[in-house]
């Protein structure tokens, strides 16, 4: 049986899919972690949602995400290779925000967090998901990766959580929000 560690990442560096090491703490890497961490809360939520059709949802972003991630830890000659998020995917993720939203109200102000369990980790999620988008905005614009839907398909996630948030509360027996007042 082989070990649960390498030992590689010991000096402080970690490899790329392809050729190449760069410092754990290099913004490629912070933005792997912001999207691991993603994709760690986005499960958090997952197993808190009382629809399973919202968990099902949830479970194929994780896995999405994932092929993000291997994109922007691809070197930069081996990226393409790992493409995956691509325009039907930011479509498919707009058809479920769209589908979710006519089940719910959209509020006319800004909500608190907390309304129900499920509600308050896909809020976590959500706010996790936009560091995650940040990071990659600036792996972006700085020439680092070159697939623009990588951006877009973080975005589009982060109002996905939001209408998931409302709907999980609304399933919850939480009709109406929290406002900030």
């Amino acid at each position: 049986m082989s070990p649960f560690y390498t030992r590689k990442g010991d000096d402080g560096y970690t490899g790329l899919l392809g050729k190449g090491r760069v410092p754990k703490y290099h913004p490629r890497t912070e933005t792997i972690g912001a999207v691991d961490e993603a994709t760690a809360a986005l499960g958090i939520a997952r197993a808190a949602c009382h629809s399973s059709q919202n968990a099902d949802l949830l479970l194929a972003v994780q896995r999405d995400l994932y092929l993000l991630m291997a994109e922007i830890a691809a070197s930069p000659e081996n990226a393409e290779r790992y493409r995956e998020i691509d325009a039907e995917k930011i479509a498919w993720l707009e058809a479920q925000t769209d589908a979710l939203s006519s089940h719910v109200a959209l509020p006319q102000e800004f909500i608190v967090p907390g309304d129900s369990p499920a509600g308050a980790a896909l809020d976590l999620a959500r706010t996790v998901v936009r560091r995650a988008e940040r990071r990659v905005a600036q792996l972006l614009h700085e020439g680092s990766i070159e697939n623009p839907q990588l951006l877009r398909y973080l975005n589009r996630l982060s109002s996905l959580c939001f209408v998931l948030e409302l709907s999980e509360n609304v399933l919850a027996g939480k009709d109406s929000p929290s406002l900030v007042k």
